[in-house]
């Protein structure tokens, strides 16, 4: 998904694309704060104090906590109907953590977990944690479903989700309901009138006071340095001596936090898809449009099309359907703003390349059908018209990271110009998002950029793909820089699409290696 902007709604689906084979199905938030105070700014609720309450331990009651193992539920939809229910091999369990870390001993939220035992019991490594990015996505949810993609591993580990907090189970972030989503969703989010700059932001600030309104509570709480300590606590509940990770995307970043705060309890960690961690609220979106940008263009290349033309190509499309939206046959209409999430999908997989093609080819010959099912897919739309709620919480959890803010009147005047050069497909989008992602968000950020400096950690493979639109490969060397000399080893994946595992045999073979046998690859590692 986008990291951080409010079309990447579904990042699951796209790793699961690539971890399964299965068919078609956002800001990441910048925790920490630099150790030389240089980005430091007003801290949220939640800022750890002077003595770090993770650091320094929890209450016994919190730390000896036996879970309760039970057959999983269905997980909850937005909608409030239940999913399908994973299978008996999974247990489920809801783990009590501090609200408010600075008070360890005052009130919890529960978070959930997931979890299937190891395979090969007489062979067992411990517990294997996922996150699979986001922020918001929900680990409950996804790991079953992807579970089938790491066979190997579940050989000798028992693999673990859960639901960061704020996240589906564990007390989710509900900032508005589906008929107001459905409004936003078709909101011009690139107004080109002062009306429509006016709504624009109008509903940006309404957003994020329907949080504070129906999440008050959890909302000051639900930050990456909090989820990080939550991850620190499931690895004790489980009675792992090291905790042992796998993150996508907005998971790296949470892994690369954890690194920071608890060094000495890494174990096995692996980033795959890694954020930029040196970069802040502007520096993720340029990245961003340099990433989709690059995607696009090596989508049109691949066609045999020249990249110059086939991006001159979708701005006339967008332009066109800014002016009229499309009819569809489900009787809804694309708009520039749908169509634009559309074509963002099918750009995280190669192997959904050929579905971009043809809804390319069908909205260009008056028919939006395609385009509008990619869309709806990606924002999380059911048949019924409802919507989850991960965006919701994708959007706190980055806020209440990043210090980050920006006007109407600073993207007018500079940021447009310089995104739409990058990019006239994704530039506008991505350069109005920023006065509009936490405008008047009624909780302060942490820091401008997160802090992942974990010296005295094992080593931590940082795995990036040289076409990954979402998480540009640029990120991963700087992830790798950040955690430290002898820490961060750099794996570099010559390919497409969001995310390397179970993208080709050399990353996966390199990845199972480490995680199975704690065989460290060299820095610098090539596959392709």
């Amino acid at each position: 998904m986008i990291e951080r902007v409010r079309v990447g709604a579904l990042v699951a689906a796209a790793l699961l694309l690539a971890v399964t084979g299965a068919g078609c199905g956002s800001g990441s938030g910048e925790g920490g704060g630099k150790a030389d105070g240089k980005n430091r700014a007003r801290p949220s609720a939640d800022a750890p104090a002077a003595s770090d309450p993770g650091r320094a331990g929890l209450p016994a009651s919190l730390t000896g906590q036996e879970p309760d193992w039970k057959t999983c539920k269905a997980p909850t939809q937005a909608d409030g109907s239940a999913a399908q229910a994973p299978g008996g091999e999974w247990k489920c369990a809801t783990l009590k953590a501090p609200i408010d870390y600075r008070k360890p001993a005052g009130a919890t939220i529960g978070i959930a977990v997931i979890r299937s035992e190891a395979k090969n019991s007489s062979r067992r490594i411990g517990s294997l944690l996922f996150n699979f990015g986001g922020p918001g996505g929900s680990g409950v949810a996804a790991l079953p479903k992807s579970a089938g993609g790491f066979g190997t591993l579940h050989e000798r580990y028992d693999l673990v989700g859960f639901d960061p907090r704020g996240v589906a189970e564990s007390s989710a972030v509900i900032c508005r309901d589906s008929k107001q989503s459905e409004a936003a969703f078709r909101m011009d989010s690139t107004p080109d009138t002062a009306a429509e700059e006016k709504a624009f932001i109008t509903d940006s600030t309404a957003f994020g006071a329907g949080c504070a309104k129906r999440s008050g509570t959890v909302l000051p709480h639900v930050g990456t340095t909090n989820a990080a300590r939550d991850m620190d606590l499931i690895r004790q509940v489980l009675g792992d001596d090291k905790l042992h990770y796998l993150g996508f995307s907005y998971g790296t970043e949470l892994g690369g936090v954890y690194a920071h705060l608890f060094p000495s309890r890494v174990g096995r960690l692996v980033l795959d898809a890694v954020v930029d961690p040196a970069a802040d609220f502007v520096g993720h979106a340029r990245n961003q449009t340099l990433g989709f940008q690059r995607a696009l263009d090596n989508y049109f290349t691949g066609r045999g099309v020249g990249a110059k033309d086939g991006t001159a190509r979708v701005v006339r499309l967008l332009a066109e359907l800014d002016r009229e939206p499309l009819p569809t046959d489900e009787g809804r209409t694309l708009t520039e703003g749908l169509a634009l999430t559309g074509i963002i999908l099918p750009l995280y997989s190669e192997e959904q390349w050929p579905s971009l093609t043809q809804a390319l080819s069908d909205a260009e010959s008056g028919d939006g059908t395609r385009l509008l099912a990619l869309a709806e897919s990606y924002n999380g739309r059911d048949a019924d018209g409802s919507y989850t709620a991960q965006d919701h919480a994708q959007r706190a959890i980055s806020c209440a990271d990043t210090t980050g803010r920006a006007t109407a009147a600073e993207v007018r005047s500079r940021h447009l110009a310089e995104l739409t050069a990058v990019s006239p497909v994704f530039g506008p989008y991505l350069a109005w998002d920023l006065a509009g992602w936490c405008a008047d968000w009624p909780v302060a950020g942490e820091s401008e950029t997160p802090e992942v400096a974990a010296k005295g950690a094992a080593p931590i493979l940082v795995v990036g793909t040289t076409g990954d639109p979402a998480t540009p490969y640029e990120g991963a060397r700087r992830m790798a820089d950040e955690l430290g000399a002898g820490v961060g080893v750099l794996v570099t994946n010559k390919g497409e699409g969001h995310g390397a595992y179970g993208n080709g045999e050399c990353v996966t073979d390199t990845i199972d290696a480490y995680l199975l046998e704690g065989t460290v690859p060299a820095d610098g590692k090539t596959c392709s």
